[in-house]
């Protein structure tokens, strides 16, 4: 998977659900994509919070990209904080955004790395993480030749991708190579948001700031299909 800054729940929902979970640090960034940015509420609608970056040629991988320098991290939480200030979880969740974005890393990958195992020991996910170049295959490779070359360096005999994948992995073809291929697909999860209207698919930070841990823990075993 790429690495994601606070993505939605489905993406630690897929963490939760495999034996191990490979983020790509070797893959190109991509300035339309959601590696340094996602969705939150405010005042009653979606915005977006992100990781500002230094200028970088568009040739250059997640790996090689650093923060800005002038990169704000008092007024990111700031702007977590004006936000969800009134949210019933706020103080345990804030408490884990700010030794996320205090983090002292300015490499883009390892600042995302490190959120995720944060956001990952809050919800007791006890999946391996493992970077794609830790991992011996074929670099070069794309798309889902890549992806079955890194199952059969791990030796998997399963591959689950979220739902999104389907028009780009083939089940057969991973079949003919011993590997079973399922997508997860995240279900609808509703809750309170300060009496709003609700706005579906925000970041784990939403979900984290209106339920409670075990509520959360539970969607994260349950909250899902394997189709």
């Amino acid at each position: 998977m790429q690495p994601y800054f606070l993505p939605y729940i489905g993406y630690f929902q897929l963490m939760q659900a495999v034996d191990v979970f490979v983020v790509y640090d070797r893959i190109k960034y991509t300035k339309k994509g959601w590696i340094n940015r996602n969705r939150f509420l405010l005042n009653g609608a979606d915005a977006t919070f992100s990781l500002p970056l230094r200028k970088g040629s568009d040739a250059l991988d997640v790996v090689e990209r650093e923060l800005a320098a002038d990169f704000d991290r008092p007024k990111l939480l700031a702007q977590f904080a004006g936000a969800y200030r009134r949210a019933p979880q706020f103080e345990s969740t804030f408490a884990l955004l700010e030794r996320i974005v205090q983090h002292r890393d300015d490499n883009l990958f390892r600042f995302i790395h490190h959120s995720l195992q944060a956001v990952c020991a809050h919800l007791a996910i006890e999946t391996e993480i493992r970077t794609s170049s830790s991992i011996a295959f074929d670099n070069e490779l794309r798309g889902q030749d890549k992806v079955l070359a890194i199952c059969e360096a791990l030796d998997a005999d399963c591959y689950r991708n979220p739902i999104g994948g389907t028009e780009l992995y083939a089940k057969p073809d991973f079949a003919a190579r011993g590997i079973e291929l399922q997508f997860l697909k995240a279900r609808p999860f509703e809750y309170p948001q300060f009496g709003a209207p609700f706005v579906p698919w925000l970041s784990i930070v939403d979900v984290l700031m209106f339920n409670p841990l075990e509520v959360v823990r539970d969607r994260l075993e349950h909250g899902y299909d394997l189709v």
